[in-house]
């Protein structure tokens, strides 16, 4: 029997000038801890004669996490948003995932935040979204 829980993931992110050191974010919404949607690297195309052509592209990898209302680690995107509106220019940024349940790893390389949720208010204080554009993903067993 399996292992599928979320309680135990690890996600961790880094950026060279403001976090060196892999910052593990913690906190995150009740049914939403991160999202890597299906990625198509291929272009396909059909002829009239009914034969099939496809190539490879690359593409850009998203990557979205939630964070709830008061989670510490939205100071981390607090902050590359901050520092990016100061200085006009983008934060490069790599992203870990460890899976202990399924035994698996993700490496995120060479991206940007590009996506970023202010705070918001409904009843209670909402959760927060962010996305990062990655130039690269990696997927092994951990």
């Amino acid at each position: 029997m399996g292992v599928i829980t979320a309680s135990d993931v690890v996600l961790t992110l880094t950026q060279a000038l403001l976090y060196p050191t892999p910052q593990q974010l913690q906190g995150f919404a009740a049914d939403d801890v991160f999202d890597i949607p299906a990625i198509k690297s291929i272009e396909s195309t059909m002829g009239v004669d009914g034969v099939l052509s496809a190539g490879f592209v690359f593409v850009e990898i998203p990557w979205d996490i939630v964070l709830q209302a008061d989670s510490a680690s939205n100071a981390i995107f607090d902050r590359i948003w901050g520092q990016q509106q100061a200085t006009k220019s983008t934060y490069q940024l790599f992203g870990s995932v460890k899976i202990p349940g399924t035994s698996t790893k993700i490496a995120l390389t060479a991206g940007f935040l590009s996506s970023y949720k202010a705070p918001s208010a409904k009843k209670v204080l909402q959760p927060r979204r962010y996305q990062m554009i990655f130039q690269s993903m990696a997927v092994a067993p951990a």
